[in-house]
């Protein structure tokens, strides 16, 4: 993928959504303001963005009822800019696709990396690589190979072992047109189908996105003791020179 369209220079933006309430933390209150090395995580996470001059803003998608956001340093950075989410993730990913097409007007091929509010470890320059390396039309995501043995289960037994060749674990940021994700994501919710990644939007519109080797580094904190392993990485962010 090249930064130079056809008909002119491919601008980028990124989409946060940071509406959920991280329930499976049991903290008391959203996992992406829990503090990290002086950061909340949606800081640690929207960073990197902010840091790489060839994308033009950062969409954060919040709750209706959010109380803390206002209270944070970000909130008066120029770049970025914020929509309210809805129920699931395709309605907020969609808020926030909205605010990008007012910001692009003009501009024929937009796209749009949509990172996780509580992936605070992601590298610059898995960014730039997958800007560089996701195919132009199909687009491309994060992801790792699986390397441990899979198994099928049936009543919490071991039934079959399966081709681990075949799966990746998915990340994000995940990249695509402005447009074309958002017509993915509109036939996902007319169907009624769960979307968990924007992959599996463009997936079942007939995209193959390229999947773009990540990190073990670029993890989704879930669990309380995941904030333990997310300190050690950014940790060693910092350390590096």
């Amino acid at each position: 993928m090249t930064r130079q369209a056809r008909n002119g220079v491919t601008r980028y933006w990124a989409v946060v959504p940071a509406a959920g309430g991280g329930t499976r933390m049991n903290l008391g209150r959203p996992k992406q303001y829990v503090e990290l090395r002086a950061r909340t995580l949606l800081e640690w996470s929207v960073a990197p963005f902010l840091d790489l001059g060839w994308i033009d803003g950062v969409v954060l998608v919040l709750a209706r009822n959010d109380g803390e956001y206002a209270r944070l340093p970000l909130s008066r950075h120029p770049r970025v800019h914020t929509a309210i989410g809805g129920a699931a993730r395709a309605e907020s990913v969609l808020a926030g696709l909205a605010v990008v097409a007012e910001h692009s007007r003009g501009f024929r091929d937009v796209r749009v990396l949509v990172h996780d509010a509580a992936r605070p470890c992601v590298a610059r320059s898995d960014i730039e690589r997958l800007r560089d390396e996701a195919d132009e039309r199909h687009g491309g995501l994060l992801a790792l190979p699986l390397t441990d043995t899979l198994k099928r289960s049936q009543h919490n037994r071991s039934v079959e072992t399966l081709d681990r060749r075949e799966f990746w674990r998915a990340q994000t940021p995940q990249l695509f047109g402005l447009e074309a994700l958002r017509a993915a994501l509109r036939e996902s919710i007319d169907a009624g189908i769960e979307v968990t990644d924007e992959a599996s939007a463009m997936e079942r519109a007939g995209v193959q996105p390229r999947l773009v080797r990540g990190r073990e580094s670029n993890i989704k904190v879930t669990f309380p003791e995941d904030l333990r392993l997310a300190d050690f990485w950014l940790a060693r962010q910092e350390q590096a020179p």
